[in-house]
């Protein structure tokens, strides 16, 4: 049987096509883009700021803490609160030692993990010191802006702090920390640096009626400047012993402030 040219022709294209189909690659559908980074805005130390997670939203946990700070202050029953950071929110599993050392007093542990001057502010703004007339407010913040902020905004976002304290409850006695000494070796550690010089400004809010500063960061040192993990597991955070010494360090003033 004889092929034609037109015949031929058309063997031969579709043969070129059955070719092109097997041998092109596969199309990949396109990814979708990319989520974009939250780019989150400055908090200066010294302004109130709710605490955002790294996905842009306010986070869970501060607030719902918060919302229990709030509801103990509204009970109007605590003569003396504690404010602070994760190092003030751990004596919540020390509670032999804070009962013994502070159970007297009605006390209330305002402190959450993480916080930041500009977050402990926010929270003073909106409801934490609110019906409730305590005696003492014992104050320690600022380690966790060490490691983003100046010294000297630090200290002005404790200023601020203090200040917010005496204006929404001028009937109590404010006991002002020293930010406690961190990391394992005196020097080199500029973190602990800038730390001191915080506690050098803050120093001066001492005015001998209202607001008394107490530095006790060199009972959890050793001779030469360093921390041990008897007193501070990770040099940061408190042990069982740590948080002994720090109840023994401020009970005598303490007891005082609390008349």
């Amino acid at each position: 049987m004889k092929i034609t040219s037109l015949a031929l022709s058309l063997l031969l294209l579709a043969s070129t096509a059955l070719r092109a189909q097997t041998s092109a690659p596969a199309v990949k559908p396109s990814a979708p883009p990319a989520t974009p980074a939250v780019v989150m805005p400055p908090q200066p130390p010294d302004v109130p700021a709710e605490k955002y997670g790294k996905d842009g939203k306010i986070n869970p946990g501060f607030i719902a803490s918060h919302e229990k700070f709030v509801s103990i202050a509204k009970e109007g029953k605590a003569q003396l609160v504690f404010l602070g950071d994760s190092i003030t929110a751990g004596w919540g599993g020390k509670k032999e030692i804070w009962d013994k050392s502070f159970g007297a007093y009605s006390p209330a542990n305002f402190g959450i993990g993480g916080d930041r001057t500009q977050h402990v502010l926010w929270r003073i703004l909106n409801g934490e010191l609110e019906v409730i007339k305590p005696k003492a407010v014992v104050l320690m913040i600022g380690t966790n802006n060490s490691g983003s902020d100046s010294a000297e905004g630090i200290a002005k976002g404790v200023t601020v702090i203090v200040e917010t304290i005496r204006a929404k409850q001028p009937q109590a006695k404010i006991l002002l920390l020293a930010v406690f000494p961190r990391g394992e070796k005196a020097s080199p550690n500029p973190g602990r640096d800038k730390l001191k010089v915080v506690n050098s400004i803050i120093a001066k809010l001492d005015d001998g009626k209202n607001v008394f500063f107490l530095d006790i960061g060199d009972k959890f040192l050793q001779p030469d400047g360093s921390l041990t993990k008897e007193i501070m597991p990770d040099f940061l955070h408190l042990s069982a012993a740590g948080y002994q010494i720090w109840a023994d360090a401020i009970g005598p003033k303490l007891a005082e402030l609390m008349k």
